[in-house]
């Protein structure tokens, strides 16, 4: 085991040190008991059977007598010797690497452990769990404390015939949010507390999916760091000290003041100039200057605003053939400040398209937001409306829409949750009319199927195929894809509970598999649905030429591309893209390793195609479309379309004809539940042959 502590690890140590009286603890049947190492299967051992005060507490073969015999108490403690004496950590301390040992009973809070649901027994005042040092398994290794990883030399089977209970029940949502003190970078979040059959261990601050910090029970406040002229959405979840997590507050919209008021704009770019090659454009210019700073240039063909970038060059891709086009560029500043626009290039394309992105096109627009996305047969596209909670028929030749049912019993998260995934088996609709969903409840995520029946959904055909998958207002996934197998893939996002990726036996944070009769396949690696695992919110699944699975998953700053297979943990919560978070990290023996990460500012991705064994990526805050080759194991050649072009890119499918089908999502409306107030459009990209 490595121990190695980051300065956010202590930092929640130092959190749970101030909250262990705070917690109630379960009344457990008072009836000693074993309990044995699951890496060893040693016990839990008073060194030596000596009842001195301060005796090392150790791991040693089992042999049931008095220093291995263990009894929770109403008060939370792990008595032993027939009651006299407790397990304590040596000096109340609340780091980790602090000796575990056998001590008079005072009720302190360093003598105060909770059994979790996942074998782990946590100190709650320090956050940290019971560990045998250094992952050994020889008999009289020591016991310590380490941050809880629910590995095998932190959990603990109880022996004999009595159980502690665990809590599953999570606590209420956090209430009564409230910003005071509001500066261009700073504020005050305030909240009223939850409430927990067994009590409230911290709560968790987020601002649109992305975590901010933690808090202990006793704090209803907290100081956000802010970033000038932004727009948050700020919410609280709570979290109980075994690790069950409450649905997430109400948000509460913080609109951040700049700094200084600033009118001056940025000077005008100079140096414009561009190639063009087939049906491509190559834009490049030199650096404007500004009083505070040039944060993008909006790129204008023909008058009209076609995009935007953070960077010195644009290319645009799919421009019509032999056709001339007028260029120019302006600067912005962060308070919106825009300078005159650039001399004009004129670029005439060539005959035919030389690039692998030809042409796009609109087909139509939506007030919605698309979300799940499948290309019949007839050339026809059938998509969700997230929000609206219906399913809407496509003819993309003449642009007549309508809908062919409403799926019962959708309800929004004010987040990410809704009417998500569509599936459709190769039969359909002729000879296997089901449509598969994947949507949000008012109590879970799960997965139906309703038949297409004379051009409508027969909701009467409904059935539940898997329910019980965990919701929050952000993090759940959605995504659905048959394989060539046959069978249904599904993406959850892990609730906003980072212990649920971890759990095998959780159906959040996981790629699943399932029969088209909702039943686990009998060659699925856990028996049950889990296919793989580790993984923080998948939105994107794809097959390639060779029958592999690809994943798309947003971090929480790295997105990642993942090839999935059978079984593979992802590291999420521990591992996220390249970055260590907790524990050994992304060291750890047996976590698979991204294809390709990206940075959130130019990713957040969600769906993903592969058409000619080429992967197109959808991108939502990084707003361009990332296409990368496949070669082998890796992704090579990655490039990048439509930056700012197009808005925020959700969806992306393969069509028919062997080009793509892509949806945008624009902000307005993303992070509520409310139909019909964004402006979404429907793309067909065509591709180079």
């Amino acid at each position: 085991m490595r121990h190695a502590m980051s300065g956010s690890n202590y930092a929640l140590a130092s959190i749970f040190a101030s909250m262990g009286s705070l917690l109630a603890v379960p009344s457990y049947a008072a009836n000693p008991a074993t309990l044995i190492s699951a890496a060893s299967q040693r016990c839990l051992d008073v060194a030596k059977g000596s009842q001195a005060p301060g005796t090392p507490a150790i791991i040693f073969d089992c042999h049931g007598g008095a220093n291995q015999k263990w009894e929770f108490t109403s008060a939370g403690e792990l008595r032993t010797f027939d009651g006299t004496r407790c397990l304590d950590i040596k000096g109340g301390s609340t780091q980790p690497q602090a000796v575990v040992q056998s001590y008079t009973c005072h009720g302190g809070a360093n003598q105060k452990w909770t059994l979790r649901s996942d074998k782990t027994i946590i100190n709650p005042a320090s956050g940290l769990c019971l560990t045998v040092k250094g992952a050994a398994t020889a008999n009289s290794t020591g016991i310590d404390t380490w941050r809880c990883e629910g590995t095998p030399h932190q959990q603990w089977t109880v022996g004999g015939t009595t159980t502690p209970p665990t809590d599953t029940q999570p606590p209420t949502p956090p209430s009564g949010l409230a910003i005071s003190n509001l500066a261009c970078r700073s504020a005050t979040l305030t909240w009223k507390a939850s409430t927990d059959n067994v009590g409230v261990a911290y709560y968790d601050i987020y601002r649109d999916g992305q975590a901010l910090g933690t808090v202990n029970a006793s704090t209803l406040t907290a100081q956000l760091v802010l970033t000038p002229g932004a727009t948050w959405g700020v919410y609280v979840n709570a979290r109980d000290a075994a690790g069950n997590v409450s649905q997430a507050s109400t948000s509460l919209q913080v609109k951040v003041p700049q700094c200084e008021s600033d009118t001056q704009p940025p000077s005008v770019p100079t140096e414009f100039r561009g190639t063009v090659s087939g049906t491509t454009a190559t834009l490049n210019w030199a650096a404007s200057t500004d009083n505070v700073a040039v944060t993008a240039y909006d790129i204008y063909r023909n008058s009209a605003k076609i995009g935007a970038t953070g960077t010195l060059g644009y290319t645009d891709t799919g421009l019509a053939a032999n056709t001339t086009y007028q260029y120019n560029v302006a600067a912005r500043d962060a308070q919106g400040n825009v300078s005159p626009r650039s001399t004009t290039v004129s670029l005439t394309s060539g005959n035919a398209c030389t690039d692998v992105i030809c042409s796009t096109t609109q087909v139509a627009t939506e007030t919605d937001i698309p979300w799940g996305l499948v290309a019949l047969p007839d050339g026809t596209i059938m998509y969700s409306r997230r929000d609206a909670k219906d399913i809407i028929l496509l003819n993309p030749t003449t642009g007549v829409k309508k809908t062919v049912g409403v799926v019962p019993n959708v309800q929004g998260t004010d987040g990410e949750g809704g009417l998500l995934g569509l599936a459709i088996p190769p039969g359909f609709p002729t000879t296997d009319p089901w449509l598969y969903i994947y949507h949000t409840t008012a109590t879970d995520n799960r997965i139906v199927r309703m038949q297409y029946q004379n051009g409508g959904l027969n909701t009467a055909t409904l059935e539940v195929l898997l329910k019980g998958i965990g919701r929050n207002k952000f993090h759940n996934g959605g995504r659905l894809r048959f394989g060539p197998d046959g069978k249904l893939y599904a993406t959850t996002g892990d609730a906003q509970n980072g212990a649920y990726a971890q759990d095998v036996n959780n159906l959040a944070g996981k790629v699943l598999r399932l029969n088209t009769n909702g039943t686990p396949p009998a060659d699925n690696p856990y028996g049950n649905y889990v296919w793989s695992y580790g993984h923080r919110n998948p939105q994107g699944l794809a097959f390639d030429s060779s029958g592999r699975l690809w994943e798309q998953e947003f971090g929480d700053t790295q997105d990642e591309t993942n090839l999935i297979v059978k079984g593979g943990n992802y590291g999420w919560p521990n591992c996220e893209g390249v970055t260590s978070r907790s524990g050994s990290g992304c060291a750890t023996t047996g976590y698979i390793v991204p294809k390709q990460t990206y940075r959130n500012s130019e990713g957040s991705c969600s769906g993903i195609a592969i058409v000619r064994n080429s992967l197109y990526v959808a991108c939502l805050a990084g707003k361009r479309l990332y296409r990368s080759d496949i070669s082998g194991d890796a992704l090579t050649n990655v490039r990048q379309f439509f930056v700012g072009t197009y808005d925020r890119l959700r969806t992306v499918e393969p069509s028919i004809d062997g080009n793509l089908w892509m949806a945008n999502s624009d902000a307005a409306g993303d992070k509520d539940s409310i139909p019909n107030n964004t402006n979404t459009k429907i793309f067909k990209v065509t591709l180079k042959p």
